[in-house]
């Protein structure tokens, strides 16, 4: 099933290009006129097909992801079920024979430690996502621009940590292929969207901390998660970042993704981030948890109760820090960028920077081989132009 879906997929993106331009639209709350909870409704139509990104704050924060073989699918919504304490079945697309593929994303907890102690590391206590407060994401919604942010502060905050700061997740959707300005300069399709973590003047709780977020991609079964990672030169996109990671969902025998997530090795500590602001970023094991997901109520209103039965679970944690864990300490701000999207990931090529650095390095020393060895035929052909014979 996931495999003859996966194929599907791929037929679907590869139709018409993979840089070909969609319609984009975005909807708050479909069908529902209070902004007590958030939903956003990103649609992406292309000439055979449409994408749908479902972002949420209901429980966990979380975005669902799916793809059908129709222009005209749409998102379908029963509140009264979704907001009730038994969401499966709240949410589907229609029609539903048109689905080819789905999966999600739920970002999960926030994780803050330090290597106060010389025998290991302290860890403090942990910040729940399912159980936050979020502003409306309505007031940030941009039409225009295709973005909106998603900001929250934990329910109850004994240690004040949140007072003057906030979590946030920004989302940026795209009609056609680029590359985005700020750094890291995700490149990016019009299959893809991206999200912008960030952590901004929240107080540690400790000397040097350092942060992990903790996410969950879901499958449907069968299909798999898995990480990769590739080594790059120091490009001008992203100066002194070396490695780029996807973690992709993969249909059995098949090694074309499916669906994907894809990130530079990097976080930033500053809205406008330079490449002094670098804060390293690293991706810890990959793991397939058994069980449900507490708080995913989003998942549960697609996918059904029983996600552990009927789907694939994996979790990551991305860590920030290390050596440069005072970044946050004085800046106390933190940003990560993600790219979300189907088919295979994007591949970056050498800029046109790199490029001529190349070209003019690996040119100078055949030039001036050219250039020697012209100048010594002419000093032998002036020797020879000079030579009288003697009688």
């Amino acid at each position: 099933m996931a495999a003859a879906a996966g194929l599907a997929l791929l037929a679907l993106l590869a139709a018409a290009g993979a840089e070909r331009g969609r319609k984009v639209s975005m909807e708050y709350n479909p069908g529902w006129n209070s902004s007590s909870v958030n939903l956003l409704h990103v649609r992406a139509v292309g000439p055979e097909d449409s994408l749908h990104y479902v972002w949420s704050s209901i429980g966990a924060p979380s975005v669902l992801l799916v793809a059908t073989r129709s222009p005209s699918s749409a998102l379908r919504v029963n509140w009264t079920q979704l907001l009730s304490p038994s969401p499966a079945g709240a949410v589907w697309i229609d029609p539903p024979d048109s689905v080819v593929y789905s999966s999600a994303v739920v970002f999960t907890k926030l994780f803050e430690f330090s290597e106060a102690k010389p025998l290991g590391e302290l860890f403090y206590p942990t910040y729940d996502l399912s159980e936050f407060s979020w502003d409306s994401l309505n007031h940030t919604l941009n039409h225009t621009a295709l973005t909106a942010e998603l900001r929250g502060v934990p329910a109850t905050d004994p240690g004040g940590a949140f007072a003057n700061g906030s979590l946030a997740f920004r989302v940026t959707a795209y009609e056609a292929g680029g590359r985005a300005g700020p750094l890291p300069s995700l490149l990016h399709t019009a299959d893809s969207s991206q999200l912008e973590f960030i952590l901004a003047g929240v107080l540690p709780r400790g000397n040097g901390s350092r942060f992990l977020l903790q996410l969950a991609a879901v499958e449907p079964a069968g299909a798999a998660r898995r990480l990769r990672a590739r080594s790059s030169i120091d490009d001008e996109y992203t100066p002194s970042v070396f490695q780029e990671l996807s973690l992709v969902a993969e249909a059995p025998n098949s090694s074309c993704p499916l669906s994907f997530l894809q990130w530079k090795a990097a976080a930033y500590g500053s809205p406008s981030p330079r490449r002094e602001d670098g804060i390293q970023c690293r991706a810890g094991g990959l793991q397939v948890a058994n069980g449900s997901l507490p708080g995913a109520s989003l998942l549960q209103a697609f996918f059904g109760d029983s996600l552990g039965s009927t789907c694939t679970v994996s979790v990551l944690n991305v860590s920030f820090g290390g050596e440069e864990g005072h970044v946050y300490q004085e800046r106390r701000y933190l940003s990560w960028a993600v790219l979300l999207g189907f088919g295979e990931p994007p591949r970056d090529t050498f800029s046109p920077l790199v490029i001529s650095i190349t070209a003019v390095a690996l040119g100078t020393p055949l030039a001036m081989l050219l250039l020697g060895s012209c100048l010594v035929l002419l000093a032998q052909r002036r020797r020879y132009s000079e030579y009288e014979p003697i009688n």
